[in-house]
């Protein structure tokens, strides 16, 4: 931003990041469900219903289960500070936000991976039977995404030689045809099926389900009410909003800011927000024309994911 410091722009740039991604999260949740009532024929809440729900959850009384310990209440906000902090370091709107030189893909993962495991630990410890099957389910479908993951981060670092996010962005932008290479496209086909199940969304899970024998992540958070259910609502839908927004900005980098100036910042969450929600309509889409996978079937889907991304780092190999 002109006029002041860099480190002090890249703190601002930072911050606007963080509300984007509090307040654009419950919106792409909202337009996403509006398409998909439309697909199927019905009218569909406004897109703005999901921030509504969100108030009047904070106004409603808090309820936990006599027999939670401190990681029941400890599990929402620690999912939304995690994402908070992840959307602070991530090149978003900006390749240069604050802390970027510690911006690593392994980072950003293991900080939402602390979220996701409280929040399972938090579904253990309501004492329920649909809690405890839910976190199991979410802990195996982690587990089963994690080495995909971790492949998909080796086959999309090795094209900018780091792991560094603002790095690898800078050096699509520096090399456009660089997107269309073997190694990228199965690496990003990779991502793209592990946010899926990470997100809990179609096919891995269903977030309009409230039939008991086939929820994952709605199992786990029965037992919340009022401002923690809020909580997790925000920071399920900021996790998704930064997964998508990393996606895009891997796939087509254009309009990120490379500076902190005013204008800049404001093209870039423009193109940020107008990328994420075409893509949350594409997934959408699919969704509509798409059942949940049987259980058992969620390895298959994942195995698939690591083989793209195994692909990738091969082909990375022979073209190099």
């Amino acid at each position: 931003m002109s006029g002041i410091s860099p480190m002090i722009g890249a703190g601002i740039a930072s911050g606007v990041q963080v509300v984007a991604v509090g307040v654009g999260g419950p919106m792409l949740v909202g337009a996403m469900r509006k398409v998909r009532c439309r697909l199927e024929g019905r009218v569909g809440p406004p897109i703005l219903q999901p921030l509504v729900d969100i108030r009047k959850l904070f106004r409603k009384q808090r309820l936990r289960p006599d027999q939670a310990t401190w990681i029941f209440p400890l599990a929402p906000v620690a999912l939304v500070a995690t994402v908070a902090v992840a959307a602070v370091i991530t090149p978003l709107a900006t390749t240069r936000p604050a802390l970027g030189s510690g911006s690593d893909l392994f980072v950003l993962v293991y900080l939402l991976l602390v979220g996701s495991t409280l929040l399972a630990l938090a579904g253990l410890d309501a004492g329920t039977a649909f809690g405890g099957m839910g976190s199991s389910r979410a802990v195996t479908i982690g587990a089963l995404a994690e080495p995909a993951l971790l492949v998909t981060i080796l086959a999309l670092s090795a094209t900018a030689h780091s792991s560094n996010l603002p790095a690898i962005v800078r050096a699509t932008l520096g090399d456009p045809g660089s997107v269309a290479t073997p190694q990228r496209l199965f690496a990003l086909g990779s991502l793209l099926i592990v946010i899926v199940a990470e997100s809990g969304r179609l096919p891995v899970d269903n977030p309009a389900t409230h039939l008991e024998l086939t929820m994952v992540h709605e199992a786990m958070i029965l037992e919340y009410a009022g401002p923690d259910l809020a909580l997790v609502t925000v920071g399920e839908a900021m996790r998704l909003t930064l997964l998508l927004g990393v996606f895009v900005n891997l796939v087509a980098p254009w309009g990120v800011a490379t500076t902190t100036h005013v204008s800049a910042i404001a093209i870039g969450l423009g193109a940020l927000g107008a990328k994420v929600a075409v893509v949350g309509v594409v997934l959408a889409v699919f969704e509509v024309s798409m059942a949940k996978v049987r259980l058992f079937r969620i390895p298959e889907l994942l195995a698939g994911a690591f083989v793209l991304a195994l692909l990738g780092v091969v082909s990375g190999l022979v073209v190099r």
